[in-house]
């Protein structure tokens, strides 16, 4: 099940708010023109800010959210209607042959076993062309990037088009292993109400990661950083094997 923060109606409407203006995603576009890419998939897709970026260069997008009231935010966006929108995960995907698959954000990390993670790069596998890409991004563990998601670090407070003051701040919760489980809470100063929506990343190593995608059929073409979080994340360029 998707956590609350992409399904709960209230908490997705300021979901974009928060996130705020996603300069992260020109890395994503410039890699599909390098790639050559014509058709591309984003699975994980959320609110659509990737999808619909890509569909403004003119490519042929399929996007995939297993979250409804994030899909709903997406199909409401500019360009929306040039994007094919399914709700589901990497299982429904439909026969396809894209040039590129994105997993952006923290879609690659959601995956909290081996074998979730790799019936997803395997369902990818299948809906690449022969030598298609595979593109994704996941933290480096080593940054422990969990050690500032505490509400003194993460705390802000936005006033939004007609929903109003609106605090939020994380907090973790736990941290076993390999796996971080965190919270956000949401204020809303219109009514006091206080929403909160929990959540579990594995931070896999970047050995883990490339056994993975070799176990599924990839072959790495590259490991870069994210320039938006330089030294904190490996953006992985994987080519269908």
């Amino acid at each position: 099940m998707p956590d609350l923060i992409f399904e709960d109606t209230r908490l997705v409407g300021v979901y974009d708010a928060f996130d705020g203006e996603r300069r992260d995603l020109d890395a994503y576009l410039k890699i599909a023109e390098e790639l050559s890419a014509h058709s591309v998939l984003d699975l994980g897709a959320g609110t659509g800010c990737l999808a619909t970026l890509l569909a403004s260069q003119g490519l042929e997008v399929t996007a995939v959210e297993p979250a409804r009231a994030s899909l709903d935010v997406a199909r409401l966006k500019p360009l929306a209607d040039r994007v094919r929108w399914i709700h589901g995960d990497a299982s429904m995907l439909p026969p396809l042959q894209v040039d590129v698959a994105f997993m952006t954000g923290n879609v690659a990390q959601v995956f909290l076993t081996d074998d979730a993670l790799e019936e997803t790069f395997l369902a990818v596998h299948r809906s690449l062309r022969e030598s298609g890409y595979l593109v994704f991004e996941v933290r480096d563990p080593a940054q422990r990037a969990w050690t500032e998601w505490t509400r003194e670090k993460t705390f802000r407070k936005m006033t939004i088009a007609e929903i109003g003051p609106v605090e939020a701040w994380c907090e973790v919760t736990s941290v076993s292993d390999d796996l971080v489980s965190f919270r956000w809470t949401y204020k809303f100063d219109s009514d006091g109400a206080t929403l909160v929506s929990d959540s579990t990343l594995r931070f896999r190593e970047r050995a883990a990661v490339e056994k993975s995608l070799a176990r599924t059929g990839f072959g790495i073409i590259e490991v870069r950083g994210a320039p938006d979080r330089p030294g904190k994340e490996f953006v992985f360029i994987a080519k269908r094997i």
